[in-house]
């Protein structure tokens, strides 16, 4: 580890300079789902690449049958020292309804919210030009006093994330062996809170199933049938009913194969945060945490599977009342995964499970809606125990790491398709108001948020 006080003293010289390109891209209209605005994601793309060019790499423009891809590359200072794709993206998401913005949302500012806070405005600040920007503004920092970087870095920039992402596994499958490093980071994603940075180090895969039950070959009275008749809505929700038993585990045979326990330290570090079952649920209207008992709700959902129930329908749901026994009934449920879970064998564990309870003379359809394994990062990986101990250097409190209910797709992209491991760092807070009106980004996220890139890749060098 070396010295790293010039290079942190060069990023809070270079910060009043950093804002000023930060907010000339900011002012780029990159709005993805709008074709009317497909000159604007050019215009943010030759930006960047003309900026990263600017300060050595080699950085080009991939066209892509939809927006086009920023590639740049540039070597270390040694030439076995790590290699590390990074990614983000510079398209934003539209500004409707624009009537509630406080400010043009493509005329960015400092805004004083008083006690020694500033924040940036507009569309993008947080998600993620922003974030981005301090990873390259490290980089520039980082040259401009050693004259090279500590680790090789390839550097991914897609224009489609705010749309779907169409183009971007086409195009990883086409350069792979370009972009192939021994591990990505990940920007698009926040802190714990304002003081507390954190990693992500596992994303909950997810297998999505929609079943139609039918019975009868019509609607039928149930003054004339009921009680002789099968009843597909009483099919259904015993079905639904029985997918977990009185301690809110789920039920279907081999469902936690491949599902580890989250090591003792890591959940101790949970607990020092404080987020009682009544502080998260609360926010919403509730109390009482559902799912297995004698776990924490961080637990709940960072790290344990869930079997949730999306949607049911069936029968006479207008108004007034009819006496119906419906000829069918459907649900939509999906399964969050954790660990080695395979989504495979947990589709065909549930519908066995659902053919098993249906009678006879009634019959069940299956409609995949999609299934992804789980991303979990070694908890004592080493570039994750590096990375931690740098952004504990540079914030108040130590970092954390955490899971994520939800999935990254570029994750899993990068795992499958480049056999690479993700490093999710970044330093968005929760009421940035991203996709919202008056988006937004701490000043201080994006100063420290800088600092934090320039401590974690000198880190990942040794």
């Amino acid at each position: 580890m070396t010295d790293l006080s010039p290079v942190l003293d060069r990023a809070d010289q270079n910060l009043p300079s950093s804002l000023d390109n930060l907010f000339e891209l900011l002012r780029i209209k990159s709005i993805s789902t709008d074709p009317a605005f497909k000159a604007e994601c050019r215009k943010a793309a030759d930006w960047l690449v003309a900026y990263l060019n600017s300060i050595g790499f080699t950085a080009s423009v991939r066209d892509t049958p939809g927006h086009p891809m920023v590639v740049a590359h540039h070597d270390a200072g040694s030439a076995d020292a790590p290699h590390v794709l990074f990614y983000g993206h510079y398209d934003v998401q539209p500004v409707d309804p624009i009537e509630l913005w406080e400010s043009d949302p493509f005329a960015p500012a400092i805004k004083d919210m008083g006690n020694g806070r500033k924040v940036l405005t507009g569309r993008g600040t947080s998600d993620d030009k922003g974030q981005l920007m301090t990873f390259v503004e490290a980089i520039r920092a980082y040259k401009e006093t050693r004259g090279a970087l500590p680790v090789r870095i390839t550097i991914l920039f897609e224009g489609e994330e705010e749309s779907g992402s169409p183009s971007l596994k086409p195009f990883l499958e086409a350069n792979a062996a370009e972009l192939k490093a021994d591990f990505a980071l990940v920007c698009d994603t926040g802190m714990w809170d304002g003081d507390t940075p954190a990693i992500s180090a596992g994303l909950r895969g997810l297998v999505g199933e929609e079943i139609v039950i039918t019975a009868a070959d019509r609607d039928l009275h149930s003054g004339v049938f009921g009680g002789a008749a099968a009843n597909p809505i009483h099919i259904l929700t015993d079905i639904l009913a029985g997918l977990h038993d009185e301690t809110g585990r789920v039920t279907l045979p081999g469902f936690y194969e491949g599902v580890e326990e989250t090591p003792s330290n890591i959940k101790a570090s949970w607990e020092t945060l404080g987020m009682t079952a009544e502080k998260f649920l609360g926010e919403v209207g509730l109390s009482i945490p559902s799912g297995e008992k004698g776990r924490s709700v961080m637990e709940l959902t960072w790290a344990r599977p869930t079997a949730e129930v999306n949607g049911i329908w069936g029968g006479y749901t207008g108004a007034g009342f009819k006496t119906v026994i419906a000829a069918k009934a459907s649900a939509k449920v999906s399964f969050r995964l954790v660990g080695q879970q395979n989504p495979a064998a947990i589709r065909e564990s549930f519908r066995a499970y659902v053919r098993s309870k249906i009678p006879g003379d009634c019959s069940v359809e299956f409609h995949e809606h999609g299934g992804s394994p789980a991303i979990q990062l070694s908890y004592d990986s080493p570039a994750l125990t590096k990375a931690k101990t740098a952004l504990s250097n540079e914030w108040p409190k130590p970092a954390i790491v955490i899971g994520m209910g939800g999935s990254i797709p570029i994750v899993g992209d990068f795992q499958k398709m480049l056999g690479m491991e993700s490093l999710l760092i970044g330093f968005g807070l929760s009421d940035d108001r991203i996709h919202s009106p008056n988006e937004k980004y701490e000043l201080r996220s994006y100063h420290k948020g800088i600092r934090s890139w320039i401590r974690v890749l000198d880190a990942l060098a040794v």
